[in-house]
């Protein structure tokens, strides 16, 4: 099992990555400092199937243990599904003492946060991630549900207690979802740690490759380069925001596509391209953004802009990111591989990009 900490101005919690994790849920939670009276599992219809009996069972010895199941897939990180949750806690009797477990990926962990960090103001919270690309989103306190005029813009942030990655539960997601996760994983390494990149590309060479690798240490240094940055800056006021190398392009796909139509991590590996190619004209420079295109598209990702998209409305979902200041659009650019910043872009660039 490898272990490492995340230390936030609000909260250092330990993050567990090993096989077999969800079978020792209790173990590990009573290593906890704090302590729970009782447990709500939250998690959706996909995962319930494969994982929330062992889940359930490695929480015997709480008095109240309950679970509430979700829909799969981003339509379900809504106001709708936030109040169906309360309610259901607030009907069983869950109080300040209790804890919420996010079972699942990242649309579960952001909803469950957000549940647990709003009910009586905040309760315990646990994530049990189940996909790769919950490496990314369960570690640094970011809750929220979607609108209908943006992903994410509605939420907080709230550190979990812990988070318990049991990495078997990866053997049982598709290829496209790990190609999801994958992304994330190689963002890491293009923002902030160029040598680890170039270990995924010698690593990572095809499709069959991302199925059959073991993903302890990798999983541990991705997450290693965010809890960094979450530890110097926890509410994203400063280098945070570097962590959405990719994500300015890659979450307008997603509103404008209809949530569902693309996985997080396909928009985002389209972002990192497009601001590889932005960061070239803004810096006048030359990065090696086809190298990235050729070895993602190695990988299976597809990397064109849909072509019913019109750059007109990619740029309108851009300029309400969470980033744009006074309807200027603030987008994350890279000097090379491994250093980034964030800088005001004239939209007129990013059209003529798109």
């Amino acid at each position: 099992m490898e272990q490492l900490t995340v230390t936030t101005s609000s909260k250092t919690y330990p993050v567990f990555i090993g096989g077999g994790l969800r079978h020792r849920l209790s173990e590990l939670l009573c290593e906890l400092p704090q302590k729970f009276t009782s447990v709500l599992v939250i998690t959706d219809d996909v995962v319930a199937g494969n994982y929330l009996s062992d889940v359930l069972g490695a929480l015997s010895e709480y008095q109240h243990v309950d679970h509430y199941i979700i829909s799969h897939g981003e339509r379900a990180k809504s106001f709708q599904t936030f109040y169906d949750c309360q309610t259901f806690a607030l009907e069983k009797g869950f109080d300040r003492k209790s804890a919420i477990i996010a079972l699942g990926g990242g649309v579960v962990g952001d909803l469950a946060g957000f549940v647990a960090a709003t009910f009586m103001r905040g309760i315990g919270f646990i994530q049990v991630p189940t996909t790769l690309l919950a490496h990314d989103s369960s570690v640094g306190g970011k809750t929220a549900v979607n609108h209908p005029l943006g992903k994410n813009l509605i939420g907080s942030f709230y550190q979990p207690d812990a988070v318990i990655y049991d990495t078997d539960t990866l053997a049982s997601l598709p290829a496209r979802e790990l190609r999801s996760g994958f992304a994330e994983i190689v963002k890491h390494g293009l923002i902030r740690d160029a040598s680890f990149y170039e270990m995924l590309k010698e690593k990572v060479t095809t499709a069959e490759d991302l199925q059959s690798f073991r993903f302890e240490s990798v999983l541990k240094r991705a997450i290693s380069v965010k809890a960094d940055i979450v530890a110097e800056d926890e509410k994203e006021s400063g280098v945070r925001a570097h962590l959405n190398f990719g994500h300015t392009l890659g979450h307008a796909l997603e509103a404008e596509l209809g949530y569902g139509r693309i996985t997080h991590g396909e928009g985002v590996a389209i972002g990192m391209v497009f601001a590889m190619k932005v960061s070239e004209a803004y810096y006048e420079t030359k990065l090696p953004v086809e190298e990235l295109r050729d070895w993602l598209e190695q990988l299976g990702y597809k990397l064109n802009i849909p072509p019913e998209l019109s750059a007109e409305g990619l740029l309108e979902r851009m300029k309400r990111d969470k980033k744009a200041e006074q309807n200027q659009l603030r987008f994350i650019v890279m000097k090379e591989v491994g250093q980034v910043e964030t800088v005001t872009i004239d939209e007129s660039l990013i059209l003529q990009m798109l």
